[in-house]
C-alpha cells in the first residue's frame, strides 16, 4: 500500500478546511440528496462526500457505509487531492497504491473508486465526492462530466451557509 502523498499546497488546504467548519458537524439533507442521486444514478454501493483532514478522512455525506471515518493513510480521497482531475481506479486489487489496501482486503472490499476533487477557496481541494464500487468498472466521459458537475453542485452546497436545513 502507498499512502497518500502530501498535496505541496496541505498547509493552506487545512487552513481552508478548518475556516469552513464543516468537520463533524451533522448531515445536511442537501449534500445527503447530493450521495443518494450520484450512488442512484452511477449505480455504486457507496457514494461519499470526503473532507480530508490532517490525519483522516471523515464523511459529510455518505450513502453505503457504516464508518463516518477512516485514517487518511489508508484512503483513496488522499490520493485524490494530488491533482485537479477525477482520480479514477477501475480496479484496485491490481493498482500498486491500493492493492493491499485494508480497504480493498476487506470490507468494504474496494474494487472501484473514483473520486473528483472539492476545489474551494483558491482551489483548493479539501475532499472528494467519491464513487466507489465492489466490482472494477470505469466511467465513460459522460458520466465523468456527470460526476464533475455534481462535484461543483457539492462544492457550492459546502460553500454556502445555511441556518436552516430543513427543507
Amino acid at each position: 500500500m502507498i499512502k497518500p502523498p502530501l498535496p505541496a499546497n496541505e498547509k493552506e488546504r487545512l487552513a481552508l478546511l478548518h475556516e469552513l467548519l464543516l468537520l463533524d458537524t451533522p448531515p445536511e439533507r442537501r449534500l445527503d440528496r447530493i450521495v443518494d442521486f450520484a450512488s442512484t444514478e452511477f449505480a455504486v454501493p457507496i457514494c461519499l462526500i470526503s473532507l480530508v483532514d490532517s490525519d483522516r478522512q471523515w464523511f459529510k455525506a455518505r450513502v453505503g457505509l457504516d464508518a463516518c471515518e477512516t485514517p487518511r493513510d489508508v484512503s483513496f480521497c488522499g490520493h485524490a487531492l494530488a491533482s485537479d482531475a477525477i482520480l479514477m481506479v477501475p480496479d484496485a486489487s491490481l493498482d500498486p497504491r491500493f492493492h493491499d489496501n485494508p480497504l480493498v482486503t476487506g470490507p468494504p472490499h474496494i474494487r472501484f473508486y473514483a473520486g473528483a476533487p472539492l476545489l474551494c477557496g483558491d482551489g483548493l481541494a479539501i475532499g472528494t465526492l467519491c464513487l466507489i464500487d465492489t466490482r472494477p468498472r470505469t466511467l465513460d466521459p459522460v458520466e465523468q462530466a456527470i460526476l464533475e458537475s455534481l462535484r461543483d453542485l457539492a462544492v457550492i452546497e459546502l460553500s454556502t451557509k445555511r441556518p436552516d436545513d430543513d427543507d
